[in-house]
């Protein structure tokens, strides 16, 4: 029985993530930041499905949490094969108002975490096979001027995705999943995503659901990496300007 290390696991779209590992038979080492309670509520649901699961807290604003967060895993469990990067900062923050810190803060979590998370675990496996999952956004394939710096972040997230693929190989794949209209912002219900469906091809907004089986697609591939699988019901075929 293999183990993933899933960033950003207590809710949302790692909460689900997390939940459809454990449903193949996975172990869960369900890293989060403030969400103590939901990563307690998720670990019982995980275990649930008869695996064992960690929880592990580190706040990616701070360089000793990301750099030591591979070494704690570990020391939980030596048969971690998997890393999911999905934890992630949504803040607003247009074009023109940007302040410094705002970059700062924003590239910290969404960026820098993944990369230097996944050279670690790759340190950490040695000659050992495994496979790096980054989750993207697929704003990517267009412009959102209103989150800037967020934009910016999954725009270097996915050229980190694409060069660590290289570097990383043969033992590694490096792939990532760029999700669409599946959840709204946080504070917002449903009726934000029905506004905004006419805009996706398909005509519908899509589930976590179909988000965590595009990534497990990809923990079961050997043979692809440096890929990026746009869940979006085909919205990045017209790639959306979202102004601010």
């Amino acid at each position: 029985m293999t183990t993933a290390i899933v960033t950003g696991g207590a809710k949302r779209l790692g909460k689900e993530i997390a939940l459809a590992l454990a449903k193949e038979g996975i172990n869960i080492i369900l890293h989060y930041n403030t969400s103590r309670e939901e990563a307690e509520k998720t670990k019982k649901e995980i275990e649930g499905f008869n695996v064992k699961c960690w929880t592990i807290n580190a706040d990616f604003s701070d360089q000793e949490a990301i750099n030591t967060l591979i070494d704690r895993a570990f020391s939980l469990t030596d048969d971690i094969t998997f890393l999911i990067n999905n934890s992630s900062i949504f803040p607003l923050g247009k074009w023109d108002k940007v302040e410094f810190q705002d970059f700062i803060n924003t590239f910290k979590v969404n960026s820098l975490a993944p990369y230097l998370l996944s050279i670690r675990f790759a340190n950490k496996l040695g000659n050992r096979e495994g496979k790096v999952v980054n989750v993207l956004d697929s704003i990517i394939s267009g412009y959102n001027f209103e989150r800037y710096p967020y934009y910016l972040s999954k725009k270097l997230l996915e050229t980190i995705t694409y060069s660590l693929a290289l570097k990383l190989a043969p033992n590694i794949t490096v792939n990532a999943v760029a999700p669409g209209l599946i959840l709204p912002p946080e504070g917002k219900g449903y009726d934000y995503l029905e506004k905004l469906k006419e805009n996706v091809p398909l005509k519908r907004y899509g589930s976590p659901k179909d988000v965590a089986n595009a990534v497990i697609f990809l923990l079961k591939s050997d043979f692809i990496t440096g890929q990026i699988i746009y869940i979006d019901g085909g919205e990045h075929l017209k790639p959306r300007i979202v102004e601010g």
